[in-house]
Formats: structure tokens, sequence, C-alpha cells
């Protein structure tokens, strides 16, 4: 797939075709809006984003408890700004569906229904109290009036006419309105982001709303997604079909190749390519742990020197993921030619562990002449498969993210050991050295440092709770001092941040205190010159940034 397709019911879960239980999230860019997915879904209710904009006609057959409406970057008088398609409202009427619309979705909704927008006197960003100001109101219940709590605004426009029958059911302390409802159309608005952790009430706010208001059951379970699954390549396998899998030894390959693996039995292929972008002895890491642990039938391609003569000269990230992508396929594509001849049935399909943020970090943003939210970059799965590839896609983690795939596999059996492994990239090494990987000693250097810093990470206790750590190779030199000698060499950065989903994230500020540990040790074997002084004798930005040979970000 090129891109999100904004969901129809041929894209989802045939258990959520029906709508029960359903919540469908329309992104109008807001960058909170796959956090709303996330939390609706860590509240037990299946959630799936699709585009503000898509067609009608491609939500066909769904029928959706609620449905929600994100933020965005717009302003609703903004040419060109988003909207939801025609129609959108009587087929929300017609579902039955509670709509709830939050910051600028709020917004469109008064707009479309008769309300006025305005910029705002007092535009208000970041911490910002609220005040319930009616008695009784579906979103905070009732005898909250005069209660306050604290949310995260983010809008320069306010309401400041409401759409016949809605009421203000509270604002914030400087006067703007910041929830609205109307229960007999089921239309509802939050001016703020409860999705966000700095509304520390916004979780409890989802939950009402969900349970209490649209009377939505916590029923999303992982065995159903396992079962739902299952049933699905079953049913698009034929029995005499066979399917390749790409393994990388990541967690999201080796839980979608035990997924297929439980489905179709042997008629699964597994190829693990070393494609020479690989860490530090990954490739008998992999195959050991494969063969020994899941006891999956795995073969491996070197095909690395295939890779790296096409990546030679290429320093944009975009281009060598699309290449990257393009040459995994020729891979697959001869594999499944030699299997062919083995078994005298060409494979049909190939697996992929491609997950929700996959797709969505692959598409543009509403209101940009495209469709959906901004392209962070294009995966190498997603963005940069090639349009005439032969093999037909299996992506059965395609709508869950990076801790529900963890979860799936511990009912599947994973070794814990797999399912805590930290991300890695399908391009690999390549998008973590920033220019040419062929230049030099760049990979091996990285594969050297990479080693030594997520075992000192392992060796601290820190790894589990770490979500990725990792080594950047930047295409700078810096001055450093060795054996008493100016240096004078390329610049590695160390990395580490924590996250739950993979969607947000935030550096891991503790690893600064013993940091030492891992920079002696690169010191020590000659990869990287020591700092010029002591760290803590300096402001922390120059720590950062000052470092002869290495940077930690």
């Amino acid at each position: 797939m090129g891109s999100t397709a904004a969901a129809s019911a041929s894209a989802l879960p045939a258990s959520a075709g029906a709508g029960e239980n359903l919540v469908l999230i329309l992104d109008f860019g807001s960058q909170y809006t796959h956090l709303i997915t996330r939390r609706v879904r860590q509240l037990g209710v299946l959630s799936l984003c699709v585009s503000g904009t898509a067609p009608l006609a491609s939500l066909a057959g769904l029928r959706p408890c609620a449905i929600v409406l994100s933020g965005g970057p717009h302003s609703v008088h903004a040419t060109g700004a988003p909207s939801f398609p025609q129609g959108f409202l009587d087929f929300a009427a017609d579902a039955g569906a509670h709509v709830l619309g939050v910051c600028y979705g709020m917004q469109l909704l008064v707009q479309s229904l008769g309300g006025a927008v305005e910029a705002g006197d007092k535009q208000e960003y970041g911490k910002m109290e609220v005040e319930v100001t009616a008695q009784s109101s579906a979103l905070y219940g009732e005898g909250e009036t005069g209660k306050r709590q604290t949310v995260w605004m983010s809008h320069g426009d306010e309401v400041v006419r409401l759409p016949v029958g809605f009421d203000v059911v509270a604002r914030s302390v400087q006067g703007a309105v910041a929830a609205i409802e109307n229960r007999e159309k089921r239309f509802y608005g939050l001016q703020y982001h409860p999705e966000v952790t700095h509304s520390p009430q916004g979780m409890e706010t989802l939950r009402h709303f969900l349970f209490d208001v649209c009377g939505i059951k916590a029923d999303w379970k992982m065995q159903d997604v396992l079962d739902e699954e299952i049933r699905t390549i079953q049913s698009m396998v034929g029995p005499d079909e066979h399917v390749i899998c790409a393994l990388s030894g990541g967690v999201d390959s080796t839980v979608a190749a035990t997924l297929v693996h439980k489905a179709i039995g042997d008629r699964l292929h597994c190829v693990f390519v070393d494609n020479g972008l690989l860490r530090y002895k990954e490739r008998e890491r992999v195959v050991s742990t494969f063969e020994s642990d899941l006891h999956l039938p795995v073969t491996c391609v070197d095909a690395s020197e295939q890779f790296l003569t096409k990546l030679k000269g290429v320093k944009d990230p975009e281009m060598k993921r699309k290449i990257i992508g393009r040459e995994f396929i020729v891979v697959f594509d001869n594999f499944a030619h030699k299997l062919e001849q083995k078994i005298g049935k060409r494979p049909a399909y190939l697996v992929q562990g491609t997950l929700y943020p996959d797709v969505i970090e692959s598409c543009p943003p509403p209101g940009s002449g495209r469709t959906h939210s901004h392209t962070i970059k294009s995966h190498h799965n997603v963005g940069g498969l090639p349009k005439d590839m032969k093999l037909k896609l299996i992506e059965p983690l395609k709508l869950l993210f990076k801790d529900e795939v963890r979860k799936l596999g511990s009912i599947l059996n994973v070794p814990e050991s797999f399912l805590k492994r930290h991300p890695f990239p399908g391009p690999g090494l390549a998008v973590r050295v920033l220019g040419d990987v062929t230049e030099g000693n760049a990979l091996e250097v990285l594969r050297q440092v990479d080693e030594i810093f997520v075992q000192a990470i392992k060796d601290a206790g820190l790894y589990d709770i770490i979500w990725q750590a990792f080594a950047v190779f930047l295409p700078v030199q810096t001055v450093g001092v060795q054996g008493d000698q100016r240096t004078h060499s390329h610049a590695v950065a160390l990395r580490a941040i924590t996250s739950e989903d993979g969607m947000t994230a935030d550096w891991y500020v503790t690893l600064v205190l013993w940091l030492f540990y891992p920079l002696a040790t690169l010191c020590n074997i000659g990869i990287l010159g020591p700092p010029p002084v002591h760290p803590f004798t300096i402001p922390f930005a120059t720590f950062c940034c000052g470092w002869a040979n290495l940077l930690f970000i």
C-alpha cells in the first residue's frame, strides 16, 4: 500500500464491519490525532483513524458508535481548510453515532451547523484551566458546576456563537468556550485536547464519553484480533498456495511470521536478508534465535553487495528508503523464483510486519492538496514499495501499535527476549549514517559504537525501561585529544528515548548520569576520542553539543 487509505469496510477486520463498538477518528492534521486512536484503544475499544477529507463512500458499511473529529493546524476560515465530506452529518445520524469534535474538530462542527467561529482576542496555547459551567452535562456529569481542571489548549480561533440546540458546558478562565454539547442530536465539542498527558483528567473525560454517553462496551481484546487475523489469512491464501515472509529479526516481522505460520503452517517460507546494513553480529544472532527458539525455517540471503552498490553516493534519506524498498522486492522475487523451482509452485504472497505507525507516517495532510496527515517518512515497506511488485501483500499487523504487537506476540508464545527488543528501522543503518553509507568505515564504526552503547544500557538494567537506544554516524568532524595528540574525526551521536506506542516520545534524561561508562569503553578501544573537559563542569547544552567525537542527543 502506498499510503493509508481512508478506512473502508474491506480494509477493516470483519468484526468491525458492523460497527459494533467501533470508534472512528477523522484526522484533520493535528499532531495529536493518533494519540486519540491510542487512548481509545487503551480503554479496550477498537478505534481506527481515517482521513477527515476521505469520500463518504469509503466509509460504506461502517456503523460506528462514536466519531471523533480531530484537531488540526488550520483555521476553519482559511481557503482550502479541510472539512468532512458532504453528507457526513447524515451518515453519522443514520449510524446513530455520537460525534465529538476536538479543538479544530469542534470549530468545524460549529461552523457546519450554523454557528460562528472567529479569531480569538486572547489566543490560548499550553496549559489552561477550564471551569464547568453547567449543573448537568453529558460530558462532565451531574453537580460539577464550578469545578476546574487543567487542560492543554492550542487554538487561535474561538466559538462566538453556538448553533441552535447547543449549550456551553465549560469555559476557560479567560472566558473562551471550552466545551459544548447538543444531547438531542448527539453532538459534543471540546476546545482542548483530552488525549494528551498535559490534560490530567482527559482520559477520564474520554472514558465517560465512550462508556456513559455513547454506551460503548470495552470488548476489544488481542485474542480476538489474533483469531480474526488467522481467519482472514486462511481465507485469503488458497489451500495449495505458498507465502514468503520477510524476516528482519525485529518484533514486528517475528510476530507476523509466527502468526502466519500458525494460520498456514509449513507453506510459510521465511527469508532473512543480509543487506549489509545490519547491526553488530545481527545475522548470526537472529538466525540462531529463529531456529532454536521459534522453530521457523529460515533461509539467509547475503545481498549486502547488491544493496551497498545501489546506495553508493546516495545521501538523501528518502532516496535511501526507496532504493532499499526496491532492492528488497528484487531479492524476494528472486527467492520466490528459486522456491518455485524447488516446490513446483511460485509463492503468491509476501508477509510484512507493517504497523499502524508505519502507515500513518507514510501519508500526507488534509489541506495540503493531498490527503491525510503530513508525510513524516516513506517507510521502505510502505511508501518505498515499487508499483510493479509481483507478490501480493499480507500485513496482519497493519492496524496495530507496537505495544499491541508485543501483547499479540505474548499470546503466540514468542520469547520475551524477542518481544522486548528495541525497534530497529527496516532500512537498517542506512538511516543512521547521515550521508553516504559506503564512505570510509562509517558502517563498521557505527556497529561497534551501537553495540557498546546498547550493552551498557543492558548492564545498567535500563534496557526494558528505554523504548529505543541507538547510535548515529554524523557527517561532521570534530577535534579531540587522544594520547596527548590532536585527533580530527567523525562524530557519533547517542540517543535514548522513552515511549508507550511509538507515536510520541521523549528523551531518557537519566542516561546522562551514567553515560561515562560507555564513553570510557568507546574511548579505550580507540573508536572515539575523549571529551575535552569534565561534562559536569560545563552547561548541559555544551555537554550535549560540544564533545569531540561524541554527541549525546
